[in-house]
């Protein structure tokens, strides 16, 4: 049961919280695994080289109590033929090392991966804390490490009882041998039981990689709650997009209400709607709308126009159509063209007018059927309607 929410933790761990696990240094570990390969890798290599190592460090053992004379008389001589010795030693049992420290490298990236993380080694209050030092000893965790010593113990030591009994022949006949065969055959003995051994170890292994894993994933599960809580965490509450919505919404009327100014006619509704829309004559596009908006915004529409000069026009349904078909920045639909066209053609001529060219006559802009629409964005289906 969860502690603070007293929920079942029933849901998979997601990928965040796996992530924040990982940077905290916690992933699936098994101290077996690696132990295993060690011992592994380290018998192999000494069954593969025990000959040559055998002899070269007797040759050394040896070398080491051969003394000339000069040695005898200057005793300061010692110390350096000590250290020449010694690296010889070094050398003999580099290669076994180098191997094992490789070994141990790639074993302990075999299960969760290579990581290095300071906050795992960071000094943490909580390991100070008598309470939870009681609940490590005495928990579930120490239970199974406990059990898991008593399996490796009896199987080490069943493992180690089948070695000496199926060697018993031949270790009564190592009495009868001469000393450097008794050794050889000793030796190979040796190398086998701790062969066996180190599968052993691998059988550990093999049982406890799984454990951990599933351990990890038990430990990393999640209630219900948590879930919801990490998704709000990622994709914000409700409150907070609403927000950034309204934020966004903001922006985008600024950028549009800065684009009346460009524009040559806004259509009205009178009151309720206001598109505004752009023409060039020298090109062979369509006129573009460049802002629209109700109610509030309509009224901001007409206002920002007021101010800059560009003419208003009364049409509601003409006004309307735009608004609900078409997008800002975007050209005005193909069966408003006519409709649009007659508005252009009026505005240019109130813009060219003199004394003696009269502006034209302000048309009746008549809609088709198809594009009609009530101010709830709904069609309204009719012969037709002219503004």
């Amino acid at each position: 049961m969860s502690e603070a929410t007293g929920q079942d933790k029933t849901e998979e761990p997601t990928a965040r919280k796996l992530s924040k696990a990982r940077e905290d240094g916690q992933v699936a570990r098994s101290s077996e695994l690696p132990a295993a390969v060690i011992v592994i890798g380290a018998l192999l290599m000494l069954l593969m080289t025990g000959g040559w190592l055998v002899t070269r460090m007797a040759n050394v053992f040896a070398n080491g109590f051969v003394f000339d004379r000069t040695a005898i008389n200057k005793p300061l001589l010692l110390p350096a033929i000590f250290g020449d010795q010694l690296m010889a030693s070094f050398i003999t049992v580099m290669p076994i090392m180098v191997f094992t420290v490789v070994a141990a490298i790639v074993a302990s990236g075999m299960t969760g991966g290579y990581l290095f993380s300071m906050q795992a080694v960071a000094p943490k209050g909580s390991k100070l804390s008598l309470i939870n030092g009681l609940g490590r000893i005495f928990g579930s965790h120490a239970l199974v490490e406990l059990g898991k010593a008593l399996l490796k113990f009896s199987l080490v030591a069943i493992v180690l009882w089948w070695s000496l009994m199926s060697n018993m022949d031949g270790l009564i006949r190592i009495g009868q041998m001469g000393l450097e065969p008794a050794l050889a055959a000793a030796g190979v003995m040796i190398m086998q039981s701790a062969l066996w051994v180190a599968l052993s170890l691998a059988v550990i292994a093999m049982i406890d990689v799984p454990y951990q894993k599933y351990s990890f994933n038990k430990r990393m599960r999640m209630t219900k709650q948590e879930v919801k809580d990490e998704y709000k965490q990622m994709e914000g509450s409700p409150e907070v997009k609403a927000q950034i919505r309204r934020r966004q919404r903001e922006m985008a009327n600024s950028r549009m209400m800065q684009r009346v100014k460009d524009a040559d006619v806004v259509i009205t509704n009178p009151e309720h709607f206001a598109v505004a829309l752009e023409y060039d004559p020298t090109g062979d596009g369509a006129p573009i709308m460049v802002a629209k908006g109700s109610d509030h915004m309509a009224a901001m529409i007409r206002e920002e126009a007021k101010a800059h000069g560009v003419h208003l026009f009364e049409a509601a349904p003409l006004a309307r159509a735009i608004y609900f078909t078409t997008e800002v920045e975007q050209q005005v639909p193909e069966d408003l063209y006519h409709a649009v066209a007659q508005v252009i053609a009026y505005v240019f001529s109130l813009e060219a007018a003199s004394p003696m060219n009269p502006p034209q006559a302000k048309p009746k802009v008549k809609v088709p059927s198809r594009m009609l629409f009530n101010p709830d964005g709904s069609r309204l289906e009719k012969a037709g309607a002219s503004a």
